[in-house]
């Protein structure tokens, strides 16, 4: 993009967040090369894309080819619909029962992973067949049904065969991202492989699917019918372990940007204090910059006195408290900072690259709950 259209769509905005159409669309490819022809491809659009705008990523991925959109909620499925996407839609998290019908008229399959659940859908499709799909749990011990229920689940299947339609089964990894850790993962896939059995042997034929962007890199034999990629489709590593082993096979290009601009600068004497508590001290005459983003906007109050930016092709520190709308950094050692000068916190400047992964390690946490908490309010550019 030129650099005279990208002011124009920033113009007016203080923080905004970049995604890369191209790099999106390299990611995907290097899914699809992954598995084979036959096996479908749910790209992982829930929690508002990762953090990089719900329906702009699901129609990105749509019109690259994927087979399937997985979903946190029916409403995340619903916005979907209204934006006009047609793909089938999966909703990987808890559905109300009361909900089950508009599933249905939207053509939306859900999740049923509790008796509870399982006979809501029976009694939801007495007119029409509601779409399920069946989560089991084999290890992972969060949504699911237990192996210990298998011959009750069968027979139930069995007699509201017209009223539920077994679109799918599918169980989740709990220790896929550690190559070096296999065995419990192997156990949970020879679980998985007996509710496949069971359900084809009693005539059911659903898309079976296990691996997420960890499982379906590191387990071959986990890509059944359909795989689901979330944060690989993102650009983003599931594991620093994965990322050892397989970085020089395989390249992610990171799709999501974040920027901001400098707004105030100053000059403070040695010995002054920056930010709320006056946390940190400056030990020498100081050039301050103002950036007006916080931990309201997504960045990690963690970072304080810890983190950095990039402004002008360099690193510019954290000085004192991330505060809720605002972070000052140290530009002592940068020539010519100015208000207005573009702020880089997550991305490239110059030769310079944050990370999100670098700045979610330096907050302790992960790259997954640093993107998923960038505030839904900026805009986020697609280029």
């Amino acid at each position: 993009m030129s650099s005279s259209k990208s002011k124009l769509q920033t113009l007016g905005l203080r923080t905004w967040i970049e995604i890369d159409r191209k790099a999106i669309a390299h990611n995907f490819k290097t899914f699809r090369k992954l598995v084979p022809k036959e096996t479908k491809l749910l790209a992982v659009v829930k929690s508002n894309a990762y953090g990089h705008n719900l329906t702009e990523f699901a129609e990105e991925a749509a019109r690259l080819g994927a087979d399937m959109l997985g979903v946190d909620s029916l409403v995340e499925a619903l916005a979907l619909r209204k934006a006009h996407i047609t793909t089938p839609i999966l909703v990987l998290g808890y559905t109300l029962p009361e909900l089950y019908p508009e599933a249905h008229a939207r053509n939306v399959a859900i999740t049923v992973s509790s008796w509870e659940a399982l006979r809501g859908a029976a009694r939801a499709g007495a007119r029409q067949p509601l779409t399920i799909h069946l989560k089991v749990d084999t290890g992972m011990h969060r949504q699911g049904f237990l192996l210990g229920d298998l011959p009750k689940i069968v027979a139930f299947l069995e007699r509201n065969r017209a009223k539920v339609h077994l679109g799918g089964l599918y169980t989740h990894f709990a220790g896929a991202k550690d190559p070096d850790d296999r065995a419990y993962t192997i156990e949970q896939l020879q679980e998985f492989f007996m509710w496949r059995d069971a359900l084809v042997k009693a005539g059911f034929s659903p898309i079976v699917h296990a691996g997420a962007t960890a499982g379906m890199l590191l387990y071959p034999e986990a890509h059944f019918d359909m795989v689901r990629v979330g944060i690989g489709m993102y650009g983003v590593w599931p594991s620093d372990a994965a990322k050892k082993k397989l970085h020089k096979a395989l390249i992610f290009t990171p799709v999501l940007s974040w920027k901001a601009m400098v707004s105030e600068v100053k000059k403070i004497p040695k010995g002054s204090s920056v930010g709320y508590d006056r946390t940190h001290r400056v030990k020498r005459d100081t050039i301050l910059a103002v950036c007006p983003v916080g931990y309201w906007h997504g960045y990690p109050r963690a970072l304080s006195s810890k983190g950095s930016v990039l402004l002008r092709g360099k690193r510019a520190p954290v000085l004192g408290r991330v505060s809720m709308d605002m972070i000052v950094v140290d530009v002592t050692g940068i020539v010519g900072v100015r208000v207005g000068d573009e702020v880089t916190l997550i991305g490239t400047n110059g030769r310079e690259y944050i990370s999100a992964d670098g700045v979610a390690k330096a907050a302790g946490t992960s790259a997954y709950e640093l993107l998923t908490r960038l505030n839904p309010l900026i805009r986020r550019i697609y280029q």
